[in-house]
């Protein structure tokens, strides 16, 4: 038994000798170059590709199954002379005996030097498209026959999925990969250069390190990024489980999107795709770019059909101002340079390919705080839906500043309106008339995005506890808008001001070449003095009082000085409780009486001021200028009637006021402002004109009227002499017909 079992230990010896000796004498004595062309006709046959072997072939045979190329191309059968790809060197080894079992163990892969090409050309066809294709039928061969081979093949596949071959190999690495794609049709190409990808051993169901960076690029627009990608990669092809752990994206990127300025990029989490249950996910989000850094969870289901989005994010606190300017995206200058300088949201995510909507939204913006909902519920339509709820916004800090120009004329105007006012208090009402303002203030600059309107489909529901706007504190504010195809109505703007109600509707049609806009407003008991802007905050407002406004207007352009030149409509307004400030217009009358008696005012003037119950009127509006024909005031002892204009271009006016006074009522009048019986129902006339700030400090005594008034009084003086004498003279002599008669024939 012993020398049977020595011999058979020799014989296996001997066995593994020959074994050994055969692998030698293969790999040694019979070199693959000189097969080239068979090789490259086998891969034609076979593969359907077109080979090309520039470079030698290495190659070992047992105990591993080895293969090293050099300088090596694959073509399509159609365009064998435009390689889609071409590498410098791939080598790698596969144990012999594991293959038996279905199983791939191999030691190091590794790549140098892949370029892979790919392209589309204008009917949309790619060139990989035909990888392993066979040409089509020539000379009368079936094509039936032709496409056989391949429909085998290709079932060939499915018939061996009942049993996975078992991938086990030491580690990859491809170095110096370069990925290309263009398109004839559009135009865009992209790239993927110096591509470098390693990993740690690789086996299904355990962790596979992995590192791979590459600097992509892209033609529309141009752009360039370098990233880097790092993590734990786990896959289970039974399952279909691939899971990405501890992954960590990071990089720069810079080009148009971001005007050439670079934008530095991270990302982390985990990732995990599940296609047998259509889901994936993204858990332990964690994003940043320059100053932005957010957290949260993404999950995709229905991967088979059309995704559904859900999760949640958060974004701490940023300076929005300079990141939008960090990434090339600065925001237009405002009336706060400070605006947009801390900016923070918490939301829970909702979406499908074609929409996105942040949904329990929670926004910090500066000094406001918003929650609602706001979503995109078509990207391509861009519909826009917002319903917002904010604490208090000050609007005025967000709107665009006052261009150079804009700046100008409001200084020019300024500038005028001071002089005239200068002129007018030193004068004390005994100046000269003011001249009507020539300068405009309001601005040429541009209001509404009309590109971006057109395209816009929004409706929005906002309110606000308070609200700034114009610099009048609105509060419990609501907003009701919807646009669509150009046409923005404003269903209702409402709110509370100054303890009195405004609401306001209109529409911006932005479909005609210029902007068209009406609106209506409707104000009650909102004192008046906030709606007139005046300079200085120790200036006081020209009138006081309590406004009551309704309005229906029109206009078209975009810009402040545009809208108001071609301004039209009708407006009633109504001011109670009102003062005029800074403008005794009683003592003006009473100079206008002591005028008539010819006299001349001892006494001090009294208050500066002139108290009136009730001022109102209606207004014509024509291309910025409106006409009032009927103010009416009522003034304690006087009545005041008045007709003019309101130049809204130059905010200026220009009125004839007619006013009845009963005098100085006082227990001590002065003696020259005494009211007799022949001024009863005389009316004394006003002229109002110069800058609309100005108020009743523009109003002086209109001498030429002045002057009608005392031709009227003498008259009345002189009959009433006349109807004196005859009564003295005739007596009951004649009938009172005879009496009358010469009383008509003295007039006369």
């Amino acid at each position: 038994m012993k020398a049977f079992g020595k011999i058979l230990g020799l014989g296996l010896l001997g066995l593994l000798l020959i074994i050994v000796a055969l692998g030698f004498a293969l790999t040694h004595l019979f070199d693959p170059n000189d097969y080239k062309d068979e090789i490259r006709q086998l891969a034609r046959d076979k593969a359907h590709v077109e080979l090309t072997l520039n470079g030698d072939i290495g190659w070992s045979l047992f105990p591993w199954l080895g293969l090293e190329l050099h300088d090596a191309s694959i073509a399509t059968l159609n365009t064998p002379k435009a390689p889609f790809a071409d590498l410098q060197m791939l080598g790698l080894s596969v144990r012999v005996l594991p293959l038996l079992r279905r199983e791939v163990q191999m030691s190091d892969v590794r790549v140098e030097g892949l370029n892979l090409t790919l392209a589309r050309d204008e009917q949309g066809h790619g060139n990989w498209e035909d990888i392993g294709k066979p040409l089509p039928a020539q000379n009368g061969a079936p094509a039936d026959a032709q496409a056989q081979a391949p429909a085998e093949q290709s079932s060939a596949p499915a018939a061996s999925n009942d049993r996975a071959v078992k991938l086990d190999i030491d580690s990859l690495t491809v170095n110096n990969a370069r990925v290309q794609y263009t398109d004839a049709k559009t135009g865009q190409s992209f790239s993927a250069e110096s591509i470098q990808l390693s990993t740690g051993p690789v086996h299904e169901g355990a962790n596979i390190a992995l590192k791979a960076s590459a600097f992509i690029s892209a033609s529309q627009p141009n752009i360039k990024a370098r990233t880097e990608l790092a993590g734990e990669l786990r896959f289970d092809r039974k399952l279909k489980r691939y899971n990405l752990e501890d992954m960590r994206l990071s990089g720069e990127t810079s080009g148009e999107p971001t005007g050439g300025k670079t934008v530095t990029f991270a990302a982390q989490g985990q990732l995990l795709v599940d296609l047998a249950a259509n889901v994936a996910s993204w858990s332990g989000l964690k994003i940043s770019a320059n100053q932005l850094r957010a957290l949260g969870e993404l999950n995709l289901r229905d991967l088979d059909k059309a995704p559904q989005l859900s999760g949640g994010l958060s974004i701490a606190q940023f300076n929005l101002r300079t990141f939008l300017d960090s990434i090339g995206r600065p925001l237009p200058a405002t009336n706060d340079p400070a605006a947009f300088a801390k900016l923070e949201l918490v939301t829970r995510l909702q979406g499908t390919p074609t929409s996105l909507a942040m949904e329990d939204l929670a926004v910090k913006l500066d000094d406001s705080t918003f929650s609602g909902r706001v979503a995109v519920e078509d990207f391509a339509k861009q519909a826009l839906r917002l319903q917002l709820k904010g604490d208090t916004f000050d609007a005025d800090r967000y709107l665009p500043a006052k261009s150079e120009e804009a700046k100008g004329a409001t200084a020019a105007r300024q500038a005028e309106v001071k002089q005239q006012e200068a002129s007018a208090v030193a004068g004390a009402g005994s100046s000269p008339l003011p001249n009507a303002p020539t300068q405009v203030a309001w601005s040429n600059d541009k209001l509404l995005p009309v590109d971006r309107l057109r395209v816009l489909d929004l409706q929005a529901e906002l309110s606000f506890g308070a609200l700034t706007l114009d610099k009048l504190p609105i509060e419990n504010a609501q907003l009701k808008a919807v646009g669509q195809g150009g046409l923005l109505t404003l269903q209702t703007l409402r709110g509370e001001l100054y303890n009195g109600t405004f609401e306001a509707k209109g529409t911006v049609d932005v479909r005609p070449a210029v902007p068209q806009l009406g609106v209506n407003t409707n104000i009650q008991r909102v004192p008046v003095e906030h709606f007139i802007k005046t300079e200085g905050k120790d200036q006081a407002p020209p009138v006081k009082g309590l406004l009551t406004l309704a309005s229906d207007l029109t206009a078209t352009g975009n810009s402040q000085k545009a809208l108001v030149d071609t301004l039209n409509g009708n407006a009633h307004f109504t001011i109670n409780d009102g003062v005029l400030v800074n403008a005794n217009l009683e003592q003006q009358l009473c100079q206008a009486i002591a005028t008539l008696n010819r006299k001349t005012l001892t006494g001090e003037p009294r208050g500066k001021d002139t108290p009136f119950q009730e001022l109102r009127g209606s207004l014509v509006i024509r291309n910025g200028v409106a006409s009032n024909p009927d103010l009416k005031a009522r003034i304690p002892g006087l009545t005041v009637n008045g007709h003019g204009d309101l130049d809204l271009r130059v905010l200026g006016m220009d009125y004839n006021v007619g006013v009845v006074v009963e005098g100085d009522q006082r227990a001590m009048p002065d003696p020259a402002c005494q009211v007799n019986d022949r001024y009863v129902g005389v009316e004394v006339p006003l002229r109002c004109r110069g800058p609309l700030e100005l108020g009743a400090k523009a109003c002086r005594l209109d001498q030429d009227g002045l002057g009608k008034v005392a031709a009227k009084l003498a008259g009345n003086r002189l009959k009433d002499k006349i109807d004196e004498k005859l009564d003295d003279k005739l007596g009951d002599k004649v009938s009172p017909e005879v009496k009358e008669a010469l009383k008509g024939l003295f007039k006369r």
